[in-house]
C-alpha cells in the first residue's frame, strides 16, 4: 500500500479537473473582474501571450482580493474607472515560484518537494483522445492546476498509512506556528491591507484580536474572494470589527453602508462613491443563487446568501465555508490530532486552521504546508 501511494503521479490527482480559465498578461484588471464574476474558481491564471489559445506559460494568477487590495489605494479610489484599464500584470507579485508547470508524470513526491519550496499552483497539461475517423491521437489540451488542497485531499484516502503520526497531536508535532497575522477589533480595517496582501500570498488570514489576544474572528482572503470588489470601499472606511459585520454572509447592514457612502463622499472620493452607489443599487450583497438556504444559530435564522456580485455564478464551496464563518473563525486546540486539523480544515476549505487555548486566546495556526512537511518527513520511513 506505502509502495501504491508512493507510485503515484499527478495524472492522478488531474482526473475530473477542470481546465483552467485563462487570461493574457495584457489583458486589463476590468476584464479579469469580468471573468471572476463568472467563475466557478476563485482565481483566473494569467499567461505570457496575446493569445490564450496559444500560450505557454502561466506566469501567475488573481483574484478578486488583488483587485480589492489595488483599489483601496487612494488614487484608486478616486478614479476606480481609470485604475480597473490598467493591465492586469500590476496585481500579480513579484514573488517567483508560485506557479510550476510540471508533466502528468510527476510524481506525488516530486509535487510535495515543489510546495514545501514555496509553489501554490502546479499548472498540468491535460491530455485527451481525439477520435479521427479509425485512428486517434493524443493531442494536448488546456491546463488545470493542482494546490495544497488537492494533494491532502488525496493524502487523506490513505491517512491510515501515517499511523501513528496521524494520530498524534498537532503540539506533539510541532507544527503550530506563533507567527500569525493579526489586527486588532477596533483598529482601522484600512491598517490591515498589508497583511490581507500577505495572507493571500501566503494563503492563511489575518486574525481579528482583542488586547489581550483572544481571538475574536478574522479577515479572510477566502471570504473576501467572493465579495465585489467595492467592498474595497468599506476596507478603507470601517473598523475592523465593522468590516466582519459588514462582509458577514446575508449582506452589510444597512446602517454600514451608509456609513461607507458617508465617508466616502467627506472624503471626495466620488469614483468610488459612484461604483459604491450602482453595486448597492444593482443588489450589492443580495444572493445571486435561486436555492439561497437558512443557517440557525441559537434561536435565531438568518438567510444565507454566498456573497454576490452581479453576475456571479454561486458556489457550494463558498457557500458551505461561508455557513461557519457567519460568527467565527475556524479553529482547533493545541492537543487535536494531526488528521482532525486536516479533515476539519478540507471540510471548510482553506489553507489554515487556528489554534486557541480554552479561553480562546490565540496560540497560533497550521496550515496546509506544515501538514505536509510531516507527511514527507513520514514517507522516508515508508519507502
Amino acid at each position: 500500500m506505502a509502495v501504491s501511494l508512493l507510485s503515484h503521479e499527478l495524472s492522478d490527482l488531474c482526473l475530473g479537473k477542470p481546465a483552467l480559465r485563462s487570461l493574457s498578461i495584457t489583458s486589463t484588471i476590468a476584464e479579469a473582474l469580468e471573468v471572476l464574476k463568472t467563475s466557478d474558481d476563485n482565481f483566473v491564471s494569467i499567461w505570457n501571450c496575446d493569445d490564450v489559445e496559444c500560450c505557454s506559460r502561466c506566469v501567475g494568477k488573481v483574484c478578486i482580493v488583488d483587485v480589492i487590495c489595488y483599489l483601496c489605494k487612494d488614487e484608486n479610489l478616486v478614479s476606480p474607472s481609470i485604475a480597473l484599464k490598467q493591465p492586469v500584470s500590476v496585481l500579480l507579485p513579484k514573488i517567483p515560484g508560485l506557479i510550476i508547470h510540471v508533466e502528468p508524470s510527476c510524481s506525488l513526491l516530486e509535487a510535495i518537494d515543489l510546495i514545501l519550496e514555496g509553489a501554490q499552483n502546479l499548472v498540468v497539461p491535460i491530455k485527451t483522445k481525439v477520435f479521427n475517423n479509425k485512428r486517434s491521437k493524443q493531442q494536448q489540451k488546456p491546463f488545470c492546476w493542482l494546490t495544497q488542497e488537492d494533494i491532502i485531499r488525496f493524502l487523506l484516502s490513505s491517512i491510515g498509512l501515517f499511523s501513528p503520526i496521524s494520530s498524534f497531536s498537532i503540539d506533539t508535532l510541532n507544527i503550530i506556528s506563533p507567527n500569525t497575522l493579526t489586527i486588532e477589533y477596533h483598529s482601522p480595517a484600512s491598517a490591515a491591507i498589508g497583511a490581507i496582501s500577505r495572507a493571500l500570498v501566503e494563503q492563511t488570514s489575518v486574525a481579528v484580536v482583542d488586547s489581550e489576544r483572544t481571538l475574536i474572528g478574522e479577515i479572510s482572503p477566502f471570504t473576501l474572494a467572493c465579495c465585489d470588489e467595492t467592498v474595497a470601499a468599506a476596507l478603507k472606511t470601517l473598523s475592523s470589527m465593522d468590516l466582519m459585520a459588514y462582509i458577514d454572509c446575508g449582506g452589510p447592514p444597512e446602517e454600514l453602508v451608509k456609513v461607507v457612502s458617508a465617508k466616502l463622499k467627506e472624503k471626495n472620493m466620488n469614483g468610488m462613491l459612484q461604483h459604491f452607489t450602482v453595486s448597492m443599487s444593482c443588489g450589492g450583497f443580495s444572493s445571486s443563487s435561486s436555492s439561497d438556504e437558512e443557517y440557525s444559530s441559537s434561536s435565531m435564522a438568518v438567510q444565507v446568501s454566498p456573497f454576490p456580485r452581479p453576475g456571479r455564478i454561486s458556489r457550494s464551496m463558498s457557500y458551505s465555508a461561508r455557513m461557519v464563518r457567519r460568527s467565527e473563525a475556524i479553529v482547533c486546540h493545541p492537543k487535536s490530532s494531526l488528521v482532525a486539523v486536516m479533515i476539519q480544515a478540507i471540510a471548510h476549505r482553506v489553507n489554515y486552521v487556528w489554534v486557541i487555548e480554552e479561553d480562546c486566546s490565540l496560540v497560533g495556526i497550521v496550515t496546509f504546508s506544515d501538514m505536509l512537511k510531516v507527511v514527507r518527513e513520514s514517507f522516508e520511513t515508508m519507502a
